[in-house]
């Protein structure tokens, strides 16, 4: 899960970076196309990453605050980038455990 959580970062930061441009590029030129198309795809890729964020919290063991740190960084240009060289390798995904007996 840790590898789609990171290209899912990449791919959120990526599509934020590129709607930030079609937005300069609507206020100055008016260009009005590529803000209705990416605006969607971007929406998709960001409530992914939220999602998988929640996922990958159990696996990684983040506290509240963890969580938090990481959602607000796809808020923020490059927080994606920073997210994603911040995760663990997937070789060091600690193995799902069983739960415990009652």
């Amino acid at each position: 899960m840790i590898r789609w959580f990171r290209a899912v970062a990449l791919a959120e930061a990526v599509s934020y970076l590129v709607l930030l441009a079609a937005s300069v590029a609507k206020r100055t030129l008016d260009v009005h196309g590529p803000v209705e198309a990416l605006g969607p795809v971007h929406g998709v890729l960001f409530l992914t990453y939220v999602g998988l964020d929640l996922g990958v919290r159990p696996i990684l063991r983040w506290n509240l605050l963890t969580t938090a740190l990481v959602v607000v960084a796809a808020v923020i240009p490059f927080g994606g980038f920073v997210v994603e060289r911040r995760l663990p390798d997937t070789a060091d995904e600690p193995a799902p455990q069983a739960p415990a007996p009652r």
